[in-house]
This record gives structure tokens, sequence and C-alpha cells, in this order.
């Protein structure tokens, strides 16, 4: 949620329901259920008065900071040692996710003939790291949480290393690519706060377990304000694309999510793997996109991942309660 990000993971298992979910679960979930709609609104107000947010541009890497510092604070030490445990599972699902959506988006986007700055942000959609709300996502659908928080977790630390050049690979025919500057930029906005949460998590961890449940909702509403800037700095253009976006954003997403599955079922990682799988390839850091997009492209190449914001989170509520019927009827 990125994700547009509830930066929440919750227990792997078992998977209660309804009131049997820990409170920092249960808040996690509404979070999920409730931020497409969050970002919607915001949208509209972005798109109807943009007047009034002209100028906030700037403040958008040092929102994604937050939503970043976030995701720092609820991670823990054995979740980096769970990596370790399961080297060949977490190395697929990195692979997978940053080979399946950066190809997507450039597939996605020569198809669709996309206007250049266009076609640049919908492949940089695709080369960006993991949406963290995935993780929960991943909870609902009754897949393997452990995994999706190894391979969001893993994804969001190599992204500074592999999110420039693959743009540069897949984008540089569309818009000037300055992937040095991209590397800095990644590192500032989204290794640094990372590692700065994980660091006040483990100096005052008693203190920040109390503050878990909020968490959720300062990455929704950070993320919701996001795309209220981005959708303010490209009102105009999104009435004359905003049909072609959507499609680019679907297609996009339901190819990245089905060939996940298809990924984890081909490696044999059983259905909860696979379901993991999934979402950690479908989701995307939507907001580091739209940040790198407006610092390093044009406004009109955010508008993908503004979209993307919003439609990640409906597809994957709706295909994790698909995939949780079916995990029910089937015991597994």
């Amino acid at each position: 949620m990125t994700n547009e990000q509830t930066n929440q993971k919750p227990a792997a298992a078992p998977h209660p329901a309804g009131d049997d979910l820990p409170a920092s679960d249960r808040a996690a979930r509404r979070a999920v259920t409730l931020f497409p709609l969050l970002v919607i609104v915001a949208g509209l107000i972005g798109l109807f008065r943009p007047a009034h947010f002209t100028g906030w541009a700037p403040a958008v890497p040092w929102l994604l900071g937050v939503v970043m510092f976030s995701m720092g604070l609820t991670l823990t030490v054995p979740d980096f040692a769970a990596v370790a445990k399961r080297p060949w599972a977490v190395g697929l699902g990195l692979v997978a996710h940053y080979v399946i959506m950066p190809g997507l988006g450039w597939l996605v986007a020569t198809v669709l003939d996309l206007p250049p700055a266009l076609a640049a942000g919908v492949i940089l959609v695709g080369c960006a790291p993991s949406g963290t709300a995935s993780n929960v996502v991943t909870f609902l659908a009754r897949g393997d949480v452990a995994l999706s928080v190894s391979v969001a977790t893993v994804s969001t630390v190599v992204a500074p290393f592999v999110t420039p050049p693959l743009t540069y690979l897949l984008a540089g025919q569309f818009m000037h690519v300055d992937a040095g500057v991209m590397v800095t930029d990644i590192l500032k906005t989204v290794l640094l706060p990372v590692f700065a949460g994980l660091l006040v998590r483990l100096v005052a961890g008693r203190f920040i377990a109390r503050l878990l449940r909020a968490l959720p909702w300062l990455s929704a509403l950070t993320i919701a304000v996001i795309v209220l800037v981005v959708v303010a700095g490209s009102a105009a253009q999104i009435k004359d694309a905003a049909a072609l976006v959507l499609l680019a954003v679907v297609l996009h997403n339901g190819l990245g999510l089905a060939l996940g599955y298809g990924a984890g079922s081909l490696a044999r990682l059983g259905r909860p793997a696979s379901r993991a799988m999934a979402f950690e390839v479908g989701m995307q850091n939507s907001g580091l996109a739209a940040s790198l997009a407006t610092a390093h492209f044009s406004p009109a190449a955010a508008l993908p991942a503004a979209v993307f914001s919003v439609w990640h989170n409906i597809s994957g509520a709706v295909v994790a309660a698909w995939m949780a019927r079916g995990a029910r009827r089937d015991g597994a």
C-alpha cells in the first residue's frame, strides 16, 4: 500500500477471523480495507482543487520517508533471520518480483503504445519494490505471511541497487533516466528511513509496541496525501488520459498477480506460499514510484503510480477474499 502501504505485518499463523484477531492485526486489516477509499477521496480533492496544493511536490520524498520509517518500526531482527532459513523461496520471490513486474510494465507500455511520460511511469511502477500492504493481504488470503514479509523486506533493501538500472534499461527509450541520481534518492527516501525505524525499534521496542496499531493508519494517511499532491500536479493530464492509465494499471497488476502465483506453483512451493508470491509480485511500492516519477520525469509520469496505489489495494483485497474462500473449502 504502498503500497500504498499499511506497514504492519500480521502474525504468520494461525488465521483467526473477526474479533479473534490481535488488535494490531485488526488495525492493519481495517487500514487495508479503507485505504482505497482514503486515496480516492484524496485523489478527487487533488483533481478538483489542484490550485490549493501548488508547490507541495517537494514534500513528496519527505512524506515517503515517513512511510518507510513506519515500515522500519514494524521490522525486527528475526525478520531478517527468516530470510536465511528459506533462501530458495525468498530468492525466487525476489527474482520473480524484479523480473515479472518490470517486464510487464515494458510490455504493457509497448502494446498500448503509451505516450513517453506514461510509459516511463508504468515501467517505473514495475521496477519498484514490493508494497508492504502485501503482507496483510497475504494474511487475509491465508497465505504464507513469513515468506511475504521476507520478500517484501529484501526487495526494499535491494531497491536502491536494482530499481535504477532496471528503470534505465527499460524506460530509457521513452525518457531520459539518470540512474546515479535515482540511486541516491532511493537511499535517502527508502533505505535510510527503514533502517532508522529498525534502529528505533531495537532501542525502544517496548514503547514502539504500543504504537503498532497506529502505524497502518499513519502510513495510509501519508500515502493518501502523496496521491493528492501527485494528482494535483497533473490534474489537467488526468482528464485526457484517465481511461488509458487505468487500463494499463489493471493489466499490469492483474497479470502480475497471476504470474506471481504461477511462479510459486511452478516452483512447487505449495498453495500458501504461492498465494504470498502472487501479492509479492503484483503489489508495488507505488508511493516510491510516484515520488521518483515526480522528481525524475514529469507530473504525468506519476499518474500510473497514483492510480496503481488505489487499484492494487482493491484488487488485492478481492483476490485475497477469493483465495481465502478457496483455502477454507480445500482446507489448505
